[in-house]
């Protein structure tokens, strides 16, 4: 995956809570393969009419925010089944972070290890930013220092730190465990000395 640091990107304002994920990919088009990009389904039913015009006030559809790279919504981001076709579909439209109070759990497991930054913030903060995004489209995302800025405003945000060390370095889960190869076999070698009768014999043939 592509390491995240630091992100200045356009943002859209999702002002709406409780964005499930089927809201984010209705069920019909996961048949299809993540080989075409799920980047068209994302939001579908909020974004289209049923003849397949755009819904010209949704956000995303708006000029201003087509391009953007960072969504900031109201809380329980995420929420419902634990579908990973959700991330996909915002990580193939070009979403690499989103912003909310609070999120599902298994969404923001699945948006971690693919490379997509959940950032947490205050309720006050997430009114805040918006607003601001309102009249100022640009964000710049600081995952080091987590931290949210723009103009003259700048708001801390949280995510667990495992997560935190996955994105900065572009792990996967395979990759974080490989990261502590050295203590995994200190380990083995230490236990092998206290439970000899433990370890698996290899038997000579």
């Amino acid at each position: 995956m592509q390491p995240f640091h630091r992100l200045t990107a356009p943002a859209c304002p999702l002002p709406y809570a409780n964005i499930d994920t089927d809201q984010l990919i209705p069920a019909r088009f996961m048949k299809r393969s993540r080989a075409e990009g799920y980047g068209g389904y994302l939001l579908h039913d909020m974004r289209f009419s049923e003849d397949g015009t755009d819904i010209a006030d949704f956000p995303l559809n708006k000029p201003i925010y087509r391009n953007s790279q960072i969504i900031v919504a109201r809380r329980n981001f995420g929420a419902g089944s634990s579908r990973e076709a959700a991330v996909y579909a915002l990580a193939d439209y070009g979403i690499r972070c989103v912003i909310a109070p609070s999120f599902g759990d298994i969404f923001a497991s699945n948006a971690v290890n693919n490379g997509l930054l959940p950032a947490r913030v205050d309720e006050r903060d997430a009114e805040a930013l918006i607003k601001l995004l309102e009249t100022h489209t640009e964000l710049t995302i600081d995952l080091e220092e987590q931290t949210i800025s723009a103009k003259a405003m700048s708001a801390p945000f949280a995510i667990d730190p495992v997560w935190r060390t996955k994105l900065l370095n572009g792990w996967d889960d395979i990759d974080i465990t490989l990261s502590q190869a050295d203590a995994i076999e200190q380990f083995r070698e230490q236990d092998s000395l206290r439970r000899p009768w433990a370890t698996p014999r290899v038997l000579a043939r």
